[in-house]
């Protein structure tokens, strides 16, 4: 009777926290990247965004970059779990078990599942130089260049070291090119510019502008179809189209909790991002990125850890038929 009671009241803690969260104390989202990157600005529109949904909320950003994102993703992994500190992480959070054979936390087992915030689409990019025009006769060129040309990305766990990782692994002649890390996406999409490199693969949000200048050439994007509502992307055709089985690939962010956190506070945490990302001004704010806004059943918990542990596997695939890894 008495560990009855215990439970009950412990129970009635549980929800009076939840219907009481988050307080006083500010909500942190957990970063793992620099501050002015692309999960960055995800971020702080979405803590914007979350504020409104959460009477009394304080939603700050704290960046805590290196490592391909995984000494931010371990703090949080070792976290107070009540709530208050949060990872916002791209597709680096289905990488980093692929690429680190040596890993200070799982994903699947040390965190709470809290919903999919936004796919970001990939482009296949070359240097404006490159005599092929389509993505048929870029094939082609390569496969005639065997060993000749290079692909470069912008660091190890990078959304272009994952896309150009995954498209490589799919050519018949995967080690025609030697890939070229940088630090950071500015420097590699320099040297694509200037011509001292051959490929990139990296998201619209870093490529699109370039593409409409002239200054590289697009070949291909990365999403199951082609992007036909997008103003100057929809002229090129999707990987899969080209051939590249089940190729379905953007850079999609999620947001995640502690492991062990209250289920009455995960689910107030899911409810207010699923309100924040129907906010008009969080939507505006991700396409003005070339973000796409996640509407499916991504949004929920479930659904979230199932789409990640399959994003995992894929990668892991990869990662493995190359030989590459981070240690």
């Amino acid at each position: 009777m008495k560990r009855l009671l215990l439970i009950a009241a412990a129970a009635l803690t549980m929800v009076a926290h939840a219907q009481n969260f988050p307080g006083t104390k500010p909500v942190t989202f957990v970063v793992p990247f620099a501050a002015g990157g692309p999960t960055d600005k995800v971020a702080r529109d979405l803590a914007v965004a979350m504020a409104k949904t959460m009477p009394g909320g304080n939603f700050v950003v704290e960046n805590v970059a290196g490592a391909g994102g995984t000494i931010g993703a371990a703090k949080v992994a070792r976290a107070n779990p009540d709530g208050h500190t949060l990872l916002l992480f791209h597709i680096g959070m289905a990488a980093t078990p692929a690429l680190y054979r040596k890993l200070s936390y799982k994903p699947l087992e040390d965190f709470e599942f809290l919903g999919m915030v936004n796919d970001v689409p990939m482009t296949l990019v070359g240097k404006p130089q490159l005599p092929a025009n389509t993505y048929r006769d870029f094939e082609n060129y390569i496969r005639a260049n065997a060993g000749k040309l290079n692909i470069a990305h912008a660091g190890l766990g990078s959304a272009s070291h994952i896309c150009g990782m995954l498209w490589q692994a799919q050519l018949q002649s995967k080690e025609a090119m030697t890939t070229i890390p940088f630090g950071g996406t500015a420097p590699a999409m320099n040297a694509l510019v200037g011509g001292q490199v051959d490929v990139m693969c990296d998201q619209t949000t870093n490529t699109t502008a370039q593409i409409e200048s002239g200054r590289i050439k697009a070949f291909a994007v990365t999403t199951a179809k082609p992007l036909s509502d997008h103003k100057s992307l929809k002229y090129y055709p999707s990987l899969q189209e080209m051939g590249l089985k089940n190729f379905d690939l953007t850079i999609w962010h999620g947001l995640y909790a502690p492991k062990g956190t209250p289920a009455a506070i995960t689910t107030a945490l899911n409810e207010a991002m699923k309100k924040a990302l129907k906010d008009p001004e969080f939507i505006k704010k991700q396409e003005g990125l070339g973000a796409l806004v996640v509407t499916d059943k991504r949004v929920e918990p479930a659904e979230h850890k199932k789409f990640v542990a399959a994003e995992i596997q894929k990668i892991k695939a990869a990662v493995d038929a190359s030989g590459k890894y981070a240690d």
